[in-house]
């Protein structure tokens, strides 16, 4: 059952004087001719009178509940993480090893995990995860508890340590490492008795927070095949000996308790996707598949969502399988990173212990293609204003410049009990663009819930060219290309009273848009509205995924 349901804010459909807080826009030439007045008054509030620097500073607004603890902060500005699948399956050609593969078939002559380190600093991801134990029960490291590891392997005659290895390429690389244990295992005897298991897993989760230095992040999941033996896990005497060793890293599954899976291993979040959550909703291993995706406005815990998918169909690597194109990773960006979710994509070692070539050079043209579309926000040099803005016009604090400064520690926050929270840009000239990102200070909690984007058309009339719910660290939006000088971005609805720290338009000529036509009302790409008024659609370049 949920809990009481706290108020929301609505913006009026009325829109008016951002400074005289007047009427506005009674036909589309006077919109023009007042709007063209008010930017050309407009100037950096840095700039203006040194006078604010004697006023007594405006102090924040109060947070909204729940926030985000420093390690779940720490993670969610990481927005990517790379995940490597590694084991006795990358020598099988297998997925989920039976756990009575001989130790001699793991040998990865040429491991180098400098090399994996060196490829996900590179393409921008901010951690590995590395899965130390699979479902198969053999271990990457030199675990007492068990013969079913490396030890037993013929890979550096036995005194080899995949983990350790890992631990001191990310340590010297300054990403960080995060490591996961399946709880599911299919070699370990004492698999199905609780007490016994429950053991065995703690101690070897200690083994692996103990000896490798500090650990970012702990993965598991609920995974288990069909016909398999019960098992109850002590869920909440794991997650409590992880924050006791690991008290920076945060705690991936099904339901958190830092961070949950998104529900699907597409890398796709909901268009709707809040950090909030219930933790009390949800179980490990019995997922509500809608209820992760998008999470809930009323939740009482912070738990926001990863989004796991491979580089490859399999997720351990396979000689017949090629990696996904760049441009079906830029869409999977937008649709995880992009909606307030973590980007967590596999990218597994091959059998030489090495990441295959093919799957560096999808990573590089990944990364050239977030350079050449995000490097340079095309409204950085835009005149802003606000409908309000807290502690007013001379208090710099909170102005609407700081939408355009990288970060989410600077932020517009507008006046107390307004109905209005609109901020107005103007490019200075027209520019062509088809992305909108937007960005909360999600240390002060998730409050947008829904907002919407217009453009001044040269009739000057106000046409709304996208919108969307829910925005958290980022939102990325997609659609067709509209040209414009002036913009407006408008908060419908909110929790409490909405900041926004940063505000970007930029210009996407590589993905597919194909599915946005001017006809077409409805846009599945974003799970938003796309409205179209006097919109070009985007020709100048259309490939296939």
């Amino acid at each position: 059952m949920k809990k009481k349901r706290q108020s929301i804010h609505k913006a009026t459909s009325h829109l008016h004087n951002p400074i005289t807080q007047t009427p506005i826009f009674t036909n589309s030439i006077s919109q023009l001719t007042l709007f063209i007045f008010l930017s050309l008054s407009l100037t950096p509030l840095s700039l203006s009178s040194s006078s604010s620097s004697s006023l007594p500073k405006k102090p924040p607004p109060l947070p909204i509940l729940p926030l985000p603890s420093a390690p779940q902060l720490q993670w969610q500005l990481g927005h990517m993480a790379m995940f490597l699948h590694f084991g006795p399956n990358t020598f099988t050609d297998s997925e989920w090893g039976t756990g009575h593969v001989d130790p001699s078939a793991f040998n990865p002559t040429k491991l180098n995990a400098t090399q994996w380190v060196k490829v996900a600093k590179d393409s921008g991801f901010s951690r590995v995860i590395l899965t130390a134990k699979h479902h198969d029960g053999f271990c990457l490291w030199p675990t007492e508890y068990t013969n079913y590891s490396v030890s037993s392997s013929p890979w550096r005659n036995g005194g080899g340590d995949v983990v350790g290895e890992l631990a001191m390429a990310a340590r010297e690389a300054g990403i960080g490492l995060g490591l996961y244990l399946s709880p599911w295992d299919r070699h370990e005897p004492f698999y199905g008795k609780t007490l016994e298991y429950n053991e065995f897993y703690m101690g070897q989760m200690t083994e692996l927070l103990t000896r490798y230095g500090e650990i970012k992040e702990v993965w598991l999941d609920g995974a288990k095949g069909e016909g398999e033996k019960d098992m109850e896990y002590f869920f909440d005497s794991w997650f409590s000996l992880i924050h006791q060793l690991q008290p920076g890293a945060v705690i991936f599954s099904d339901a958190g308790p830092d961070t949950r899976w998104v529900g699907d291993e597409a890398g796709v979040a909901g268009s709707t996707c809040w950090s909030l959550f219930n933790r009390s909703d949800a179980k490990i291993g019995d997922t509500d598949y809608q209820y992760s995706s998008g999470g809930d406005p009323f939740g009482h815990d912070w738990v926001p969502a990863e989004c796991d998918v491979s580089i490859r169909p399999g997720w351990f690597w396979h000689l017949s399988e090629l990696p996904k194109s760049a441009r079906t990773l830029l869409d999977l960006y937008y649709k995880s990173a992009g909606r307030n979710c973590l980007l967590l994509l596999n990218v597994p070692p091959n059998s030489s212990g090495l990441i295959s070539s093919e799957d560096i050079q999808v990573l590089q043209e990944f990364s050239e293609l977030r350079r050449s579309i995000f490097s340079h926000n095309l409204a950085i040099n835009a005149l802003i204003n606000a409908s309000c803005t807290r502690g007013g016009s001379s208090h710099s604090w909170f102005n609407p410049y700081n939408v355009v400064k990288e970060g989410i520690q600077s932020y517009w926050a507008p006046e107390v009990n307004q109905s209005n929270w609109i901020l107005y840009l103007n490019l200075q000239e027209i520019v062509s663009f088809n992305i909108l990102q937007v960005q909360e200070p999600i240390q002060m909690g998730q409050r947008v819930i829904e907002f919407h984007l217009e453009v001044l058309n040269e009739d000057g009339e106000w046409n709304e060219v996208i919108n969307g719910t829910t925005i958290g660290y980022q939102r990325l939006l997609q659609f067709p290309t509209v040209k414009s000088q002036y913009l407006r971005f408008v908060i419908d609805k909110a929790r409490a009273d909405p900041l926004i720290s940063y505000l970007g338009i930029y210009m996407d000529e590589f993905s597919i848009l194909s599915n946005l036509s001017n006809t077409t009302s409805q846009a599945g790409i974003n799970g938003s509205q796309v409205l179209h008024g006097h919109i070009e659609s985007n020709h100048s370049q259309i490939s296939a995924i």
